[in-house]
């Protein structure tokens, strides 16, 4: 997969308009793991705009990003910058292989204590 499929496909599975963004980083402002961020949350929606991917992918803040949405509340133009940064997370476990859930891998991980929806939740964000 080339750099702009691989950008464009991000954009389409974090649902968010990076397009939106106006820079104003109030959404990194309320990052309550922004000293540890080496990109920061306004820096990704810029980055994939951008498509600038590989500074995204080997990034250590993706998972410093505690997916707690403060960036996306603080947003006053509805950006998401943590839905953008799951979405890479995603695509850097999906390029190392290890993402994947088969179907005949799920009974042997079946507990009654489980939702049925964290599975079907599972199977979807994983066999995308």
């Amino acid at each position: 997969m080339d750099k702009i499929e691989q950008v464009k496909l991000i954009k389409e599975r974090s649902g968010t308009d990076s397009k939106k963004c106006m820079k104003c980083g109030k959404c990194s402002g309320r990052c309550p793991a922004f000293k540890e961020m080496d990109i920061k949350p306004h820096q990704f929606v810029s980055y994939i705009e951008k498509g600038e991917i590989d500074k995204l992918l080997n990034s250590k803040s993706l998972f410093n990003c505690l997916t707690c949405f403060e960036c996306v509340e603080r947003c006053p133009r509805g950006v998401a910058p943590a839905q953008i940064i799951e979405a890479v997370r995603q695509e850097v476990i999906r390029m190392q292989g290890e993402n994947r859930v088969n179907a005949e891998e799920i009974p042997a991980i079946i507990d009654e204590t489980i939702p049925q929806q964290l599975l079907v939740s599972m199977f979807r964000k994983f066999n995308k």
